[in-house]
């Protein structure tokens, strides 16, 4: 019989200091054994990550209070332990990976100096003998040229690479727990294999015990043991994997896994004679980095990238963090200046245009970015952020203010929105707002990069059901930049498939994501997660082997 390592036993977690006030974590209780992954899933705002946060002792004084239940860590209280206690603890029994590495780690400290910190506060080893041990944990956690690693910030490191700096500074001194905090919902889906991979054999080489949480049910497909669903709050049932996946009891389990996208793609629409509004030929970007010994180096980040987009149409780009997807979404918006090639907007030449002669052409193609928070201004309402566009192209202020009132309607939210502020949204409603400003100026193109990758998945089938409803309703053109294939497979009419800058593959989407002529795009297919699942028919699908 394995041994428990985590006892979370009807915890509650209030607002506020006092017990009095509305219960944030409602009695929830869970156990992960010695060797067992755990995966806690769940919307946003479900109550997961406050589950993590209060078991690590880290949540907000004052802001959010423990008071009720027990959390043990191999037999001993934590809710009763003291500061020093927790710090003790954090490292040597228990670690975290939080979702967003670049967040976690410190900008302006090379990441081995940041797991040497970890040592340095809990163990007696000299500076050789934790460099060492660091070398080899970075080894383990499959990491390059350990060496130079070594000595590089943060920034100089892929989004893969400093997830594996974070597993490698929660691992260093083989705690007991550990516990992952979306570890992998902003990668791509061969990054997202490798660190799930390594997740799991770490687990098998050293028996720790794995506290996952996610929203993606395809990573539960791959990973968990067991898996618990909550919703606001409380614990909605658990149950092993198998189970959960073949025979979920509750609804809202049912609904979680009908939202999961197929990998099948939709049936597709019918090829139309419409005009093209959307034209990249041959586009090309070199990124130009000049050393302090004067030497330049080249990084060309795409190269010889066509692309055509008619009217009503989904394009969609896929590929690895790092193929280029986002670059050429940049260059053909004109955020970046390409180096080469031409981009054609209705049938007009833009790469070449000055900012000035550029603007009453920019209000033909808008961008929805990746995350909603930061392209939004905090400082001012819905309705001014949604307004500005056509109050600069001179609209009145009035009228700008009443299409806002009417765009908000479109996208599902009401219309006293217009008054409130970025922050009183969920992640959901805000990507809805950045939706209803792209549309403001009756755009032709719409460029969404990544527009729905941090969502949970009820919320992302929403979106994409509002974007494939707006492009019915109004005729816009869409360019999809994503790396998750199953959004891919059910908004996008074509598929381009870039490696390395590149296009290597480019069809019909039913024809590339389900006969695919390249590795590569066979390679994407076999990293996404939950392959062997149709989660929304709650059984188990034949996976052809190559």
């Amino acid at each position: 019989m394995k041994s428990t390592i985590l006892d979370i036993d009807n915890l509650i977690v209030s607002l506020g200091k006092k017990a009095g006030g509305p219960r944030i974590i409602d009695g929830v209780s869970l156990q992960v054994r010695d060797g067992e992954t755990l995966c806690v899933v769940g919307e946003s705002g479900s109550g997961k990550s406050v589950t993590s946060l209060t078991v690590m002792g880290l949540l907000q004084k004052g802001a959010l209070t423990p008071t009720g239940g027990s959390v043990k860590l191999v037999g001993e209280e934590l809710l009763t332990a003291t500061d020093r206690r927790l710090r003790e603890l954090r490292a040597t029994r228990m670690a975290m990976i939080f979702q967003e590495p670049m967040t976690a780690l410190n900008p302006v400290v090379p990441v081995g100096r940041q797991i040497d910190e970890v040592l340095r506060a809990h163990t007696d080893l000299d500076a050789r003998a934790r460099r060492q041990k660091i070398l080899a944990m970075m080894e383990h956690v499959r990491l390059p040229d350990v060496e130079r690693i070594f000595a590089s910030y943060p920034h100089r490191l892929s989004g893969g690479q400093r997830q594996r700096i974070m597993i490698a500074m929660a691992l260093v001194l083989e705690p007991k727990l550990l516990i992952a905090d979306e570890p992998t919902t902003a990668l791509d889906v061969t990054t997202q294999k490798q660190i799930l991979t390594l997740i799991r054999d770490l687990q098998r080489d050293h028996g720790t015990a794995v506290l996952f949480i996610t929203h993606d049910m395809g990573v539960v497909a791959e990973i968990a043991d067991r898996v618990a669903v909550m919703r606001h709050g409380r614990l909605v049932e658990t149950g092993t994997l198998d189970t959960i996946l073949r025979t979920p009891t509750m609804e809202y389990t049912r609904d979680l896994l009908s939202s999961v996208p197929s990998l099948v793609p939709r049936a597709p629409r019918a090829e139309t004679e419409e005009p093209v509004v959307l034209e990249a030929n041959e586009l090309g970007k070199v990124y130009r980095e000049r050393s302090f010994l004067g030497k330049t180096r080249e990084v060309a980040a795409a190269k010889d990238v066509t692309l055509t987009l008619r009217k009503g149409r989904t394009l969609g780009i896929v590929g690895e963090s790092g193929s280029g997807k986002s670059t050429v979404a940049r260059c053909i918006v004109r955020l970046i200046d390409p180096t080469s090639g031409g981009v054609r907007l209705a049938g007009r030449e833009i790469s070449d245009l000055s900012r000035q002669l550029l603007q009453p052409h920019r209000k033909k193609i808008q961008i929805i970015f990746q995350d909603p928070y930061r392209s939004l201004n905090p400082r001012v309402t819905v309705g001014e952020t949604i307004a500005e566009g056509p109050i600069n192209y001179g609209m009145p202020r009035a009228e700008a203010l009443a299409k806002a009132r009417e765009l908000l309607e479109l996208v599902d939210l009401p219309a006293d929105a217009v008054s409130r502020y970025p922050h009183q949204f969920s992640g959901g409603q805000r990507q809805r707002i950045a939706i209803a400003r792209a549309l403001a100026l009756d755009p032709d193109v719409l460029v969404a990069d990544e527009a729905v990758s941090a969502l949970d998945v009820s919320v992302q089938a929403q979106v994409l059901e509002l974007l494939d409803e707006i492009q019915k309703r109004l005729g816009i053109a869409l360019l999809f930049i994503t790396h998750d294939l199953r959004v891919a497979a059910q908004i996008c009419d074509d598929v381009a498939v870039m490696q390395h800058g590149r296009i290597v593959e480019q069809g019909p989407a039913a024809q590339v994501l389900t006969h695919p002529q390249q590795a590569y795009t066979k390679a994407l297919l076999d990293a996404a997660p939950g392959r062997g699942w149709d989660f929304a028919n709650f059984r188990p699908v034949e996976v052809a082997a190559e």
